[in-house]
């Protein structure tokens, strides 16, 4: 009886983890920044690149950020987040950039931020917040 408790259970501790991705605090080898700093970088003409699907990123997003989406599968047709596109965004691989998502739960920053880093970038912005935290600090959007 117990073994089937726990087998009814492990379904929805899967799904429970699955829901429960929360940013890092840190990415080696990146700098971390919260609005404020995302702010003033953006004041400087660093480029910002928004990682979510192209839908959020209609509705809303940072002024002249560039929207790269990336998926889990680098061959799922939907990934704009290569490394020929991020290059072409960046100009070079030690121009700066912000990398952006959906706030604090959202896997796509972390995992741009990891392909940024194999791929040979060398200035990244850690913006684990995103437009979220952006749009609270009311910072202006288009």
């Amino acid at each position: 009886m117990l073994l089937l408790c726990l087998l009814a259970l492990t379904p929805a501790l899967v799904a429970a983890d699955d829901d429960s991705y929360r940013a890092p605090e840190a990415i080696p080898d990146t700098t971390r920044v919260d609005a404020d700093q995302a702010w003033r970088l953006f004041r400087d003409g660093v480029t910002f690149v928004d990682v979510r699907l192209e839908a959020d990123f209609r509705a809303a997003r940072i002024p002249g950020a560039v929207n790269l989406t990336i998926m889990r599968d680098p061959e799922d047709p939907r990934n704009r987040f290569t490394r020929e596109s991020l290059l072409e965004a960046a100009g070079d691989r030690e121009a700066p950039l912000v990398i952006y998502c959906n706030d604090f739960d959202c896997w796509r920053t972390e995992a741009a931020i990891q392909r940024a880093l194999e791929w040979g970038f060398g200035d990244l912005h850690y913006f684990p917040g995103g437009y979220p935290e952006w749009s609270r600090r009311n910072y202006p959007f288009e």
